[in-house]
């Protein structure tokens, strides 16, 4: 007899009222493959279906509740149960850190409108180095906010390996902004490693470097006001506190910006803990 119930053919507009989803719903739901009608009439095109199909109906529902991307929907539907429940599993932890993320954002942001942001600056110690002369090899990229970090580590990976070819690493790789990178700006950014040989690195660029559009250039001797923050505070929004406290402290010492700033990745990335320093944040200064 169940069976019998799960065969009968329903009208979109009665299977909408059944599944609790609109008819727009549905229509979009065949586009896109979710849940494809039983039966289309070839005469009038009316869309049927059975009542078997609301089950997956209201599970589409469900997951569209959480937010979910369509694509995403599509390929928790037609996974097995163990799947879908792994795919769900890493949809929702892909939005609490999201939510996390946004959480500290809006911490922060709570405290720069209060005008409580200084008590935050003001635990950055800042200091000047003076650094020589560098050959460098650099990969350039217009990039927004959400694709900078899997950029930069793919970036200093393919030119760390290039550098092997140049004589070697011969300092801290960086990543210059020379303009600012956020969810509506691209940059650019630009990620350097310096290398030892320039010849070789010349010969290297001219053979294989235009493929990643690199180049190879002298970045001159500079004096930066810096910043050393730990693995955990590379993570938005706590970088930009550094780079604030980083101009406060330039702005306080009469000194002048002297160039576009910069991160100076100085540690093994995927061996420091969260609160181990790996990054100095830095403006060149005059």
């Amino acid at each position: 007899m169940d069976d019998a119930r799960d065969d009968e053919l329903l009208t979109i507009g009665a299977f909408a009222a059944r599944a609790r989803l609109s008819a727009k719903a549905l229509r979009l739901y065949d586009r896109m493959g979710l849940l494809v009608p039983d039966h289309v009439d070839e005469v009038t095109g009316y869309r049927y279906y059975r009542t078997g199909q609301i089950e997956r109906a209201r599970l589409v529902a469900l997951l569209r509740q959480l937010d979910m991307p369509l694509a995403k929907v599509a390929e928790v539907v037609h996974a097995d149960g163990p799947g879908a429940a792994g795919l769900l599993d890493a949809y929702w932890a892909g939005v609490e850190a999201r939510v996390a993320g946004q959480r500290t954002l809006a911490d922060y942001l709570r405290g720069r409108l209060s005008g409580r942001s200084s008590e935050v600056n003001g635990k950055f110690v800042v200091r000047t180095v003076d650094v020589p002369a560098q050959v460098v090899i650099s990969e350039t990229r217009h990039t927004l906010a959400g694709e900078l970090p899997a950029w930069i580590g793919a970036s200093l990976g393919r030119l760390e390996e290039a550098a092997r070819e140049c004589g070697g690493v011969t300092a801290a790789p960086f990543v210059v902004y020379h303009a600012e990178v956020s969810m509506e700006s691209d940059g650019p950014a630009e990620s350097c490693v310096p290398v030892a040989d320039e010849a070789a690195a010349r010969a290297w660029s001219e053979e294989r470097g235009r493929a990643w559009q690199s180049r190879v250039r002298v970045e001159p001797a500079r004096r930066l006001a810096r910043t050393r923050i730990t693995k955990a505070q590379v993570a938005h929004p706590q970088i930009l506190a550094a780079f604030e406290a980083v101009e406060e402290w330039v702005a306080a010492q009469g000194l002048t910006m002297a160039g576009p700033c910069r991160e100076v990745y100085f540690a093994d990335w995927e061996a420091s803990g969260p609160e181990d320093p790996v990054c100095d944040i830095a403006f060149p200064v005059s």
